[in-house]
């Protein structure tokens, strides 16, 4: 047996495993390092993806709106403008006169005539040469308007037609005075373009697809319903070529304009032939799918016209705004080609012919027949261009009166026609100034300019809220004379602010 001495004698140590602690540490350090990165790298990976998962997180509540911002737990009664009170106080005229007369003077050469009344009573207020014969330029349109609305009435509608023509394969397109026909589809919810031939084409082809008509179809024109002269001879050549008038035809498209928003400027000399052909177009399109082959061209009907006899059934037809919708239209923006429409209208409606004469003719008998002196009155045309025209302050006054306050109530569908003081029609760029600001939105007045002529007719409640009436005209003015038109402002801005006591 052998002993173990010296050195050699040491504690006894357990046997070894194959590897020591540390050396499996550093073979195991590169694994945990690389964990650890990974985990740094996904944790903001999972908070980008996470939202995908969970959704956003919910918004932060929105502060409650302000108390008028909220919907009203009850709703309040009907409200407008009260009623005028019969007993409010009327101007006194000496106090009034003090007021107008300074400011209604000329820029220049030529007069001012004009008269206020009462609009109740008909107490004349102011008077200056009220009675004298004056050329009224567009304020005319006033008395066209009230004998469309006596003779027509407010709601009345003008038809265009498509009947069948005197030969197989013809179609005829019959004016029925709608001169604001659309282009295209009608547009019930306007006055100009309410009717459209692309609609009544469309009608038309559905008409002859359901009988079966296939092949080639002309198109004729009767624009019968108007007679006499298309021009009238007392308008001067200048204001056609201006645009401020053309022929009259008892179908048009946008009042005898190329473009509606265009209202300046050459029209067509032939509006019912453009209308026509512009129908025969529409239907063509309408047509193709249906084996309708529309003819190129449009003839005039020479045949017994359908509007002089009994016709053959309508295969289709598009009605204009009512005649109320169209005279406002025709005050707002002082349309001389809609006004002379209206005029002959009115004479057929009232079994005269539709020309020119008849429309005066029917005019001066509906102004006598609603009780408006005409003893002085002279017209020449319906729409106020010619300057051989002369009416009286007093004489437009009480057409106002009568639209306003008269016993006619189908008169008051031309109130809302009246322009609007600084907002509307023919006033919108008026009453902007420190001397006539007083008057916007309170005066409401049909305008008349000619070359030396400014006319101004309307109503206003005075500050004391009495219902007036006025004109002034201005005859032999200097032409362009800026002061003119604030002159009639500053004068209408008067009334509007009166307390004339």
């Amino acid at each position: 047996m052998t002993k173990t001495t010296g050195p050699e004698r040491r504690r006894a140590r357990p046997p070894q495993r194959s590897g020591s602690l540390p050396a499996v540490l550093r073979k195991l350090w590169p694994l945990a390092l690389a964990t650890l990165l990974l985990c740094a790298l996904a944790i903001p990976a999972v908070l980008l993806v996470a939202p995908g998962f969970l959704g956003p997180e919910p918004p932060a509540p929105a502060p409650a709106p302000p108390a008028w911002q909220q919907v009203p737990a009850t709703l309040s009664g009907p409200q407008g403008l009260a009623a005028l009170e019969p007993s409010a106080q009327v101007p006194v005229p000496s106090a009034l006169a003090a007021q107008v007369d300074p400011v209604l003077k000329t820029d220049g050469g030529g007069t001012f005539t004009g008269i206020v009344q009462d609009a109740l009573t008909g107490q004349v207020l102011f008077d200056r040469g009220g009675a004298e014969n004056r050329v009224p330029a567009s304020n005319l349109k006033l008395l066209t308007a009230l004998a469309a609305l006596r003779t027509l009435g407010p709601d009345h509608r003008f038809s265009t037609r498509v009947v069948p023509g005197p030969e197989a394969g013809q179609v005829v397109l019959v004016g029925g005075g709608d001169v604001l026909l659309a282009a295209g589809e009608s547009r019930p919810q306007s006055t100009m373009g309410h009717a459209g031939l692309a609609t009544l084409a469309a009608r038309t082809a559905e008409t002859l697809r359901e009988a079966g008509t296939t092949g080639s179809i002309k198109v004729l024109l009767d624009d019968s319903l108007f007679n006499g002269p298309a021009l009238n001879p007392a308008w001067q050549a200048g204001d056609v070529e201006a645009g401020e008038v053309a022929p009259l035809y008892p179908l048009a498209l946008n009042s005898a304009r190329f473009d509606p928003a265009v209202t300046t400027g050459p029209r067509p000399q032939d509006a019912a032939m453009a209308a026509a052909e512009e129908f025969a177009a529409r239907l063509r399109a309408a047509g193709a799918g249906a084996g309708l082959a529309v003819a190129a061209g449009v003839e005039r009907a020479v045949h017994a016209s359908p509007q002089q006899a009994a016709h053959p059934a309508v295969l289709a037809q598009v009605d204009s705004a009512t005649v109320a919708e169209q005279v406002d239209l025709m005050l707002q923006v002082s349309d001389n080609y809609l006004a002379e429409t209206m005029g002959r209208m009115a004479a057929l409606a009232s079994g005269q012919p539709g020309s020119s004469e008849a429309a005066v003719a029917t005019v001066t008998a509906q102004l006598a027949a609603a009780g408006i002196p005409v003893d002085s009155l002279k017209l020449v045309d319906v729409c106020g261009l010619a300057m051989e025209n002369r009416a009286s302050a007093r004489q437009l006054t009480e057409v106002v009166r009568a639209i306003t306050s008269g016993t006619d109530s189908r008169l008051r569908a031309a109130l809302d026609g009246f322009p609007v003081a600084g907002l509307t029609g023919t006033l919108d760029m008026r009453y902007g100034n420190a001397t006539t600001s007083g008057g916007a939105g309170l005066v409401r007045a049909k305008t008349g300019t000619l070359n030396t002529v400014l006319a101004l007719s309307g109503y206003v409640v005075d500050a004391d809220g009495r219902l007036l009436v006025f004109s002034f005209v201005g005859n032999g003015l200097t032409p362009g004379a800026a002061g003119n038109k604030e002159a009639l402002d500053r004068a209408a801005t008067v009334l509007a602010g009166c307390g004339c006591r």
